[in-house]
């Protein structure tokens, strides 16, 4: 037997019902703020994520699916979809097409990482992008669809998280002060930071390592170090905040692991998950459309890993309930009658089952039993008769003969009660 590639995995039926209900609720939400679903292809050339998720990261550094195709070009499987929609932005002329784009995806994507709960080699992302807009408005915006998007799934325990990486101008400020900071203490911390800190050392604080952590919570922090600009703009969005009654919490732990954000990033973690507790997470990114070739516009977005938001979902979200209505027939006549009847119950709109091999009725009804079947429709010579199907009601163990043209009716209100 071949198994599946090792942090790849299938998703079943009675699993794969809670993320078709995720994604429905995912793209009613996009579509209620105006956004307007985007697919881009799962393989794009290297240097888009070279240039748009940064050289200096961890992604770009030792976990992209890279290779060379047989054209002798170098692609790459999608680590993540901004820069994938930043290009799509760009390559398509979205502003002209659409004023303000207002984009959204779903889809699969690849990192080489150590899998764990809630991580995987090929995971899948709900992404919002939306380009152009400076003001601090839109940044709150963005921020209360990712909340509603997570209240409608009905996931509890959740807390937003926010801060601001500041800009071009006074980051490199920042970066300074933090090294300063350091001093004599960088050499204790791990590699990974040391290397950071020649890179990005805002990046430091991403560290997870517990002996680097009291060296970590000792270094300024990035909000007291915002030049006018970024304070005004940071101070509007906490303010929008409190306006739209969303309640988060200023961390200055909070700098997102990647190269391309400025000002506002933000997390909204759920305390269910543990450890790897982030439901999803983003910010502005407002270089990032010139860093790939594009006019000087701005953009702000998040992602959300559909693994954890599934994970956080109760239990009994998006478990479906509908009628699933079995015929059983008895004799070569009935199951020519009994074919007909299936076919219209399905496009009546109802979930409806048949035995093909012309089984005993006690083996019928033990397969629409193992297929979860709600009501079984039994047709025979007496039914075939009298114009009849004889129907059972697998939940309570009730059965009368019902006229065949009141069938319909009297399911669809079975299906309304239920």
């Amino acid at each position: 037997m071949i198994s599946a590639i090792r942090g790849t995995r299938d998703i079943l039926p009675g699993e794969v019902e809670r993320w078709q209900h995720l994604e429905a609720i995912a793209r009613q939400v996009c579509e209620r703020y105006g956004c307007a679903e985007v697919r881009t292809p799962v393989i794009e050339r290297e240097e888009l994520f070279e240039k748009g998720t940064g050289q200096a990261t961890d992604i770009v550094q030792k976990e992209m699916y890279s290779f060379t195709d047989k054209g002798g070009e170098r692609v790459t499987l999608r680590p993540e979809a901004t820069p994938s929609l930043v290009r799509a932005y760009l390559e398509h002329n979205l502003e002209q097409a659409m004023g303000v784009p207002k984009i959204y995806s779903i889809g699969p994507m690849f990192r080489y990482e150590r899998p764990q709960k809630g991580r995987y080699r090929q995971f899948h992302q709900l992404d919002v992008e939306v380009f152009g807009i400076k003001d601090p408005m839109v940044d709150a915006d963005v921020i209360d669809l990712a909340w509603r998007l997570v209240q409608e799934l009905g996931i509890q325990g959740v807390e937003l998280i926010i801060n601001s990486v500041g800009c071009r101008r006074c980051r490199p400020v920042f970066n300074a002060a933090l090294l300063a900071a350091l001093g004599d203490d960088l050499p204790r911390l791990c590699a990974d930071c040391q290397r950071r800190a020649a890179t990005n050392p805002l990046r430091i604080f991403d560290c997870k390592v517990p002996a680097d952590q009291p060296i970590i919570d000792a270094l300024p922090h990035s909000a007291d170090y915002l030049c006018e600009e970024c304070r005004t703009h940071f101070d509007a969005v906490r303010r929008h905040l409190q306006t739209l009654n969303i309640p988060f919490r200023p961390s200055h732990r909070l700098v997102r692991g990647l190269d391309y954000y400025t000002r506002t990033t933000f997390e909204i973690l759920a305390s269910s998950l543990g450890a790897q507790n982030a439901l999803l997470g983003g910010g502005r990114y407002d270089g990032l459309v010139k860093e790939l070739g594009g006019p000087d516009r701005v953009g702000i977005g998040f992602a959300a890993g559909l693994e954890r938001l599934v994970l956080a979902m109760p239990e009994d979200a998006g478990v479906p309930t509908p009628l699933v209505v079995f015929v059983a027939a008895m004799g070569d006549a009935a199951r020519d009658v009994a074919l007909v009847l299936v076919r219209d119950l399905r496009r009546a709109g109802f979930r409806a089952e048949i035995d093909y091999e012309g089984r005993s009725i006690k083996a019928q009804f033990k397969r629409a039993d193992r297929l979860g079947a709600t009501h079984v429709l039994v047709l025979g010579d007496a039914e075939l008769a009298d114009g009849t199907v004889t129907i059972k009601d697998m939940r309570t163990g009730q059965q009368a003969p019902v006229r065949r043209q009141e069938v319909f009716a009297l399911l669809k209100e079975a299906e309304g009660a239920a």
